[in-house]
């Protein structure tokens, strides 16, 4: 949260600025939509947006386990790794 106030209070002549091109026309009006039941400008609704995602904390979510098969071939099969992975044995 200190994060989003921090953002918040900067001047908006102390920020650099973010130009976004190609955005559709029904994503700005969504976005003009939404400024308008906040009560605010399009710029202070994107900054607001902007300034919330930045502060997220990524996800802790642990990932997937990873399951391992090993496989053995029998020794005298008469392969070799060159053969295998054609690597010469990196």
């Amino acid at each position: 949260m200190l994060a989003v106030a921090f953002c918040l209070r900067y001047h908006p002549f102390d920020m650099a600025a973010v130009h976004i091109r190609d955005v559709p026309e029904e994503v700005l009006d969504a976005l003009k939509r939404r400024a308008a039941r906040h009560e605010r400008s399009l710029q202070r609704e994107l900054r607001q947006l902007l300034c919330t995602i930045a502060a997220e904390e990524p996800s802790r979510q642990p990932l997937p386990p990873i399951s391992l098969k090993l496989s053995t071939a029998h020794p005298a099969s008469g392969w070799s790794r060159e053969e295998i992975y054609g690597d010469a044995g990196r």
